[in-house]
Order: structure tokens, then sequence, then C-alpha cells
């Protein structure tokens, strides 16, 4: 029994249990990070507006969004043995680390309210906002994609993905990203001002407009065509993969 388990628990296995880990270490790093900001900024709780920051914090929050995409990246790197399992690791921790912010919050803040709260997601280039359901279902969607190309490298799937493939996972994430951007590029584009978070941190008028713009609407039309997109160049790559010779 003991020679069987040990047969059957493989190397990337264990990376994906260790990895899901770091994710959902990740996840309480962050969420711990927000509540400090949060009892600095919104001791009474998040609502839009945004309140208005100084420069520094905008660009020190900004570059630690940017620094964990970088932690995210080097681990996948570190594990992978080749480029796409290396990806595959990266939106497999990405998926964990976002879903498990979310339930580290709600553990310490008792936020958000419900799956349809509005949050603040990134901040580069623009502020990213949707209700809290649109990202927990794009980091299913890594986890789930991240998985399966990991389990299947391993049982000897040879896994490529063609130029098609491509243009459907761009298309797609680039019609969620919009989805996340669309209320606050208009905004800003229709006051004139700059598309660039470190632009718009000197601005002066920036920070006064900011704070008096409330989102209302999110395009749900525009994020499924996406996920669509993701699922359908997913579902391709998959049914395409052929063992090893």
């Amino acid at each position: 029994m003991v020679i069987f388990m040990k047969k059957s628990i493989t190397k990337e296995s264990k990376t994906l249990v260790a990895l899901a880990i770091f994710g959902v270490a990740m996840g309480l790093l962050e969420a711990a990070v927000v509540v400090y900001l949060r009892q600095l900024y919104y001791p009474e709780g998040l609502t839009l507006p945004l309140k208005p920051a100084s420069s520094t914090i905008l660009l020190i929050e900004s570059s630690r969004e940017l620094a964990t995409l970088v932690m995210l990246i080097t681990a996948a790197i570190a594990v992978g043995e080749n480029a796409l399992q290396s990806f595959a690791y990266f939106l497999y921790m990405f998926g964990f680390w976002d879903i498990f912010y979310y339930i580290f919050l709600k553990v310490f803040l008792d936020w958000p309210a419900s799956i349809l709260t509005w949050d603040v997601l990134f901040f580069v280039p623009v502020p990213w906002v949707s209700p809290v359901l649109a990202p927990v279902i794009c980091s299913l969607t890594m986890i789930v994609f991240g998985c399966i190309t990991v389990l299947l490298q391993q049982k000897g799937a040879h896994i490529k993905i063609k130029g098609v493939d491509w243009a459907l996972f761009i298309s797609g994430a680039a019609v969620i990203f919009y989805s996340f951007i669309k209320d606050y590029v208009t905004f800003l584009l229709s006051e004139g001002l700059p598309i660039n978070i470190w632009a718009l941190a000197k601005d002066p008028n920036f920070q006064q407009l900011i704070s008096q713009y409330v989102p209302t609407h999110y395009s749900w039309d525009l994020f499924f065509v996406g996920e669509l997109l993701m699922a359908i160049g997913m579902f391709h790559v998959f049914r395409c993969s052929q063992p090893k010779r």
C-alpha cells in the first residue's frame, strides 16, 4: 500500500498542492494589506467612489500589485519544466490567490456583503472595477485550465496551443479586461484625462474627479463573451491534445 501511494503521488501532483498552498498564502498576505489600507482610508467600510489618496500612495500600491504578479510569474518559471507548464502554473496560482483573497477578506472584515458587491481589482493602468463575482469566475477558469494542462502533460499528452487558440485566449482576455476598465476609461476620456495611472497620479484634477465618480453598471455581456472565447479556446486545445509517441 505504501509503495502504491508513493507511485501514485507524482511530482506534478505535489507541485499542484504546493502551489495551491502558495496561492492561498499570497491571498492571506494580500487581504492583510487591504485590511490595513481600509483601516486608513475606509474605516466605515469600502464604498465607491474612491477616496482621494496621495500620488505616492497610488504609485506604491500600483508597484505592489505589479510585484505580486512578478512573484507569481517567477514561482511559475521556477517549477515549470516548459513554457506551457509555467504558464499553466501561473494561472493556477493566480486563481487560488484571488479566490482566497476574498475568502480572507470575508473572514477578517465580513466583506464583501455579497458576490455582487463592487470591488476595485487593480489600479494599472486605470482602476479596474467589477462585482466580486466576475474575478472569481475568472479565477476558477484559470485554475481549471492550469490544472488540466499540467495533469494532461503528466499523462504524456502533447499539448500545443495553435495560432487560433492564442487568438481566442487573447481576444477573450482583452474583452474581459475591457469590461473591467470600460467605465473608468469612458469617464477619463470624457474629462480629457490620460489613461495612465502614473500620469493620473500627478494630475491635480484627477483626485477630485475620481472621488466623485461611482460606476453603476457592469457589462456582464462583455464579460461572458470573453469567458466564452476563453472556454472555446480551452476546449479546442484539450480536444486536440495527443499522447506523446
